[in-house]
């Protein structure tokens, strides 16, 4: 539960109808076996106590006499549970029955959630039996004591207290204003629902679909717990398709026709983050609905669901493709309106046979291509310096010439010489200023050029540079629209192989594949053998970890203690934990020193969730401290 991990558990027991003794076994069993994985909200199907198909038995006062009794043995079962439990039940109250998800914690009985849409359609009669629940909570006499009674009841962690869960029943979910959504709006963060949905042809889909949407639209955690085998087959078939869903994602599900538990670990505080960034998730202007406390101890979650090391990159082929069709497509539609709407005769960019100048290249290709204007009006601009190599060199000629660029090469060497004259810069010292100079340098030749063509000055540089700084201040950091500036390295690379692969050019195809084998440098250094002397991520880390870093921080607004602890399991195997330590400290001191070159960024379109502009995503002072960050870092490191 730390760092705002609970563990849940959907559980499907198996079941006999009317036998309240048998399935109160199996339910208690199942709980047991919950309870010791570590689940703290543990869900089981609607009516599990008697078994949702008893139909007209219903109105038989033995089985509602036992079913009340088991609710009770039931509670008392989970004393030394260290979980909030949810079963379904008939419960009979003020000569009415009622439907209801009994909410059981450390003995008690906290709380009987009413069902209030009562299906009464093709498979479905629950009127015959049932009552459908009161407008609003109230309290009733249970056995004795004072229990609250009623639907969207909210049940609020002690020890936590955005853990907030509330229940629903079944076609509650289906409903057009499902009861969660009160319950949302007043702080319900986890939903679960005790179900009975049978089986049809196409229903499990739409089911898992139901489950997904509401879960996105709550921006909730959504645990449903659905009947399975052992209910009656007079009619009907069920399935036990268990669903945990997380703001529009499921997190685990079960196979259908087999009943059991299923868990995962949603994240409250993930949860509340997206809230408090959207605005249109508007809060209830006043509490109306019923509070109740329940216990459990704040412990660590262990975590069993999965954490991509590569969030910006989606692991499955097609999908990939596709995500690198529709980006190219979003960078070159921007493109092409600044284009148009600047009357730009041409467009210049600075092309080194690297990643990021490669696909800033393809994309205004792309972008004239869309314009129906010559590419022969794209002026790609080499400028050789003291750090070029000969394998960029070629690469850079060959990739301006097959896209049909106009291509220039414009020598630099003389000119920085001249100015380290100017500053009394001796040459030898291989300092900042004599890479910045070369950076800087490059800039004011692409912006002339493009004064004299009438054109625009396409940037280059990616989102990851741009998170750690690693551009020089008024110098690759500039340009007349920055077509990558929302495109993170670790995607750079999918989409300048996405374009090679569906490339009809086999030299193209050629040049492109030896670009993505060139080590990512700025090549600022001389060569060392003719080789690249001066490797970025050599200096400032693997982009894959800072990308990592980058998306959790501004994503999900987690703090470096709970980002650590998700690196060590994305990229178990592959990086050890004092490296990830040492490039996470890196990260948070450059995104925060460096915010200054943010602030001034050209414009650029936005591709993904995440970005970086200051007009939009991002918007933070450039003097901000970094100590707060490195502390819970230093905490979170302090804890293994």
């Amino acid at each position: 539960m730390r760092q705002g991990f609970v563990k849940v558990a959907a559980a499907t027991p198996d079941i006999r109808v009317a036998d309240v003794d048998y399935n109160t076994e199996q339910i208690c069993r199942m709980m047991d076996e919950a309870a010791g994985e570590g689940a703290k909200i543990i869900v089981f199907p609607e009516l599990c106590i008697t078994g949702y198909t008893c139909s007209d038995l219903f109105t038989q006062e033995v089985l509602l006499d036992h079913a009340r009794e088991a609710l009770r043995k039931i509670a008392a079962h989970t004393a030394d549970k260290d979980a909030l439990i949810f079963v379904g039940a008939p419960i009979s109250v003020d000569g009415e029955l009622y439907n209801v998800a009994a909410a059981l914690n450390h003995g008690r009985i906290l709380g009987l959630t009413t069902k209030t849409f009562l299906p009464n359609y093709g498979e479905f009669y629950e009127m015959r039996q049932f009552r459908e629940g009161p407008e609003t909570a109230r309290e009733i006499f249970f056995d004795g004591e004072k229990v609250p009674f009623g639907p969207q009841i909210l049940f609020t962690a002690s020890c936590m207290e955005q853990l907030v869960v509330s229940a629903e029943i079944c076609e509650d979910v289906w409903s057009p204003i499902p009861p969660s959504i009160e319950a949302a709006r007043e702080g319900a963060t986890i939903i679960v629902n005790c179900s009975a949905s049978d089986e049809t042809i196409g229903k499990a889909a739409y089911r898992r679909s139901l489950i997904e949407g509401q879960s996105a639209r709550l921006i909730a955690g959504y645990v449903y717990a659905n009947a399975g085998e052992g209910e009656s087959t007079t009619d009907l078939v069920f399935g036990g398709h268990n669903i945990i869903a997380e703001n529009g994602t499921v997190l685990a599900a079960s196979k259908r026709f087999q009943n059991g538990v299923i868990y995962t670990e949603i994240d409250v505080k993930r949860l509340l983050s997206e809230r408090r960034k959207n605005t249109t998730f508007q809060t209830a202007g006043e509490r109306r609905l019923f509070r109740v406390p329940f216990e459990i101890e704040m412990t660590q979650t262990r975590l069993t669901r999965k954490f991509d090391s590569r969030p910006f990159v989606p692991g499955a082929e097609a999908e990939r493709a596709k995500r690198c069709e529709e980006i190219l497509t979003i960078q070159a539609m921007g493109l092409k309106k600044r284009l148009a709407h600047t009357h730009a005769k041409s467009a210049v960019v600075g092309i080194s046979g690297g990643l990021d100048s490669t696909l800033a290249l393809l994309v205004t290709a792309k972008a004239f291509d869309y314009l129906e204007m010559d590419r022969k009006q794209i002026i790609a601009v080499t400028m050789p310096c003291f750090g070029t190599t000969d394998r960029t060199y070629r690469n850079a000629c060959k990739m301006a010439v097959k896209l049909g660029a106009s291509l220039r090469e414009v020598p630099i060497a003389e000119a920085v010489t001249q100015h380290f004259k100017d500053i009394c810069h001796d040459p030898e010292d291989h300092s900042v200023t004599y890479e910045n100079s070369q950076a800087r340098e490059r800039t004011q030749v692409l912006m002339d050029i493009s004064n004299q063509e009438g054109g625009l000055v396409i940037g280059t540089g990616d989102m990851s540079e741009l998170a750690l700084g690693w551009a020089t201040y008024n110098g690759d950091h500039m340009s007349m629209y920055g077509v990558n500036a929302s495109v993170p390295k670790t995607l750079v690379r999918h989409l300048v192989q996405y374009y090679a692969d569906t490339a009809e050019d086999e030299e193209l195809k050629t040049v492109l594949y030896d670009v993505l084998d060139t080590p990512v440098s700025p090549e600022l250094l001389p060569p060392k053998d003719g080789e690249i002397a001066q490797k970025t991520e050599d200096l400032v880390g693997p982009y894959e970890l800072h990308d990592f870093y980058l998306y959790y921080m501004l994503r999900f607004g987690y703090e470096p203690a709970k980002i650590y602890r998700l690196a060590k399991l994305a990229f178990a195997g592959e990086y050890d934990e004092e490296t990830i330590q040492k490039w996470l400290r890196t990260f948070c001191w450059r995104f925060f020193s460096q915010q200054f070159k943010r602030s001034c960024l050209p414009d650029g379109p936005k591709v993904g969730t995440v970005a970086l502009s200051p007009r939009g995503d991002w918007r933070m002072p450039s003097d901000a401290c970094v100590a707060s960050w490195l502390r819970d870092l230093e905490k979170g490191i302090g804890m293994d």
